[in-house]
């Protein structure tokens, strides 16, 4: 396989990363973390490979070498978390997984000999603690975000509950999957090694995978562990109690992860207090009422509300006519996770509805193709190779870019560069033109 480029191997590799929606940006920094990560044969095999899922078949015919070669090197690539495979319909498939989610955070997602994981953890921290464009580029290159806030729960009152919707429940999500993982948080292992443990002693067994992603990482290299749905509901117990915030991905159906986060350690609520007021993940629908009028009667101005906010969106003020110390929230940048109002001695804290709903993508499809198009990549994740190499494929993209609003639309269209999808579009305008005049006779 040593013949199938003479380009610098890391090089094609970083380019590979970025031709899908979520990249790295090039920096030296992120070269010596691909050279941690990757060998340079393994970064050079892995530069030829699509962005999308692809068979043993596929991979050996690009490697210009047999299948059962090509199966030997696909397994090891999955033993070191570089790959993610699955099976459909009696067919291996495989992927390589974005940088994060994904191998970034696997290589940390358990202790591991086969590399430096304090030097890594050092590259990473430079990488996205000093650096910043990598954070940058994830959390806000685009208006739909990677991540969203899952809600706790157990601060609810009956009466939300009955509105708060199952794709919004990280017990929901538990239920639906087929295999639950559990590994280390990438995180605060990363934090411990750089020499910056977790501020408030968090546990680390807490990092949630679910369906193919949690199955493949577990039986391949341990860096999960497979649990029931009563161990796992344990782990979110675990986290409430250490005032943990659960993020997932952002999908209402089969989300890949939910992590258990501490504002100290958290790429994610890291970013939030830095670039404040701008979000880097997807609120919850739910917003605490601090403030309102009647509700701060038994307010005792204890201040560990603002103490527990992983974003500091809390600040006690001092009352102008009592001159009692109270919670004054920041609403612009309050994640609506509900750790305040969990804390909260008094119970004064209540979470109630934000008047305007968060829209959650449906699925992967979705998000991928809403981001391309916020970033301009459309025609990258239309043309791999592999990504759309069957009509089901090309009609779940079609699907989702006939129900996006207008302005979306036409953003892909120019992206696109397509008559067919022109007329599409023109044929649903058309549509919704005449359904609309009918509704009105």
């Amino acid at each position: 396989m040593g013949h199938l480029t003479t380009k610098d191997a890391y090089k094609s590799l970083e380019e590979r990363i970025n031709w899908f929606t979520q990249g790295a940006p090039a920096s030296e920094t992120f070269y010596k973390i691909l050279q941690v990560l990757f060998t340079e044969k393994e970064a050079r095999v892995m530069s030829l490979l699509p962005v999308r899922p692809f068979t043993i078949k596929r991979a050996a015919r690009i490697w210009n070498t047999s299948e059962a070669k090509a199966e030997k090197v696909l397994d090891h690539l999955c033993e070191k978390a570089l790959l993610v495979d699955s099976e459909h319909n009696g067919v291996r498939k495989f992927v390589m997984p974005p940088p994060m989610a994904g191998f970034i955070e696997f290589a940390l997602m358990r202790t591991r000999g086969d590399i430096d994981q304090k030097y890594l953890s050092q590259l990473y921290y430079q990488y996205m603690n000093v650096e910043e464009d990598f954070v940058k580029d994830l959390f806000f290159a685009t208006e739909t975000k990677l991540g969203r806030v899952f809600v706790q729960e157990p601060v609810l009152t009956n009466e939300h509950m009955n509105h708060i919707l199952d794709y919004e429940r990280a017990t929901h999500i538990i239920e639906e999957a087929d295999y639950i993982g559990v590994g280390l948080c990438y995180c605060r292992h990363k934090a411990y090694h750089e020499g910056h443990p977790c501020e408030i002693n968090a546990p680390w067994d807490v990092c949630l995978t679910f369906g193919n992603v949690a199955r493949s990482i577990s039986e391949h290299g341990g860096y999960a562990r497979l649990i029931s749905k009563e161990e796992a509901k344990d782990v979110l117990e675990r986290s409430y109690a250490a005032n943990l915030v659960q993020i997932g991905e952002n999908v209402r159906e089969d989300p890949a992860f939910i992590c258990n986060c501490c504002g100290c350690c958290c790429e994610a609520l890291q970013a939030a207090r830095r670039f404040a007021p701008m979000q880097p993940v997807a609120t919850t629908n739910y917003i605490p009422n601090i403030g309102k009028e009647g509700c701060m009667d038994s307010c005792v101005g204890c201040g560990k509300c603002a103490k527990v906010c992983p974003v500091l969106a809390i600040s006690m003020v001092e009352d102008e006519t009592t001159h009692k110390k109270r919670p004054v929230l920041n609403r612009e940048i309050c994640l609506g996770c509900g750790v305040c109002a969990r804390n909260c001695p008094t119970k004064t804290i209540m979470l109630e509805k934000r008047p305007i709903q968060i829209i959650t993508p449906v699925n992967n499809t979705h998000r991928f193709v809403l981001q391309a198009i916020e970033k301009g990549t459309l025609q990258n994740l239309i043309f791999d190779n592999e990504a759309f190499a069957n009509h089901r494929a090309m009609a779940a993209l079609l699907s989702v870019i006939l129900n996006l609003p207008p302005a979306k639309q036409a953003l892909a269209s120019k992206q696109f560069k397509s008559v067919y999808l022109d007329k599409l579009l023109s044929a649903q305008v058309e549509k919704k033109r005449r359904e609309k005049a009918e509704a009105g006779q």
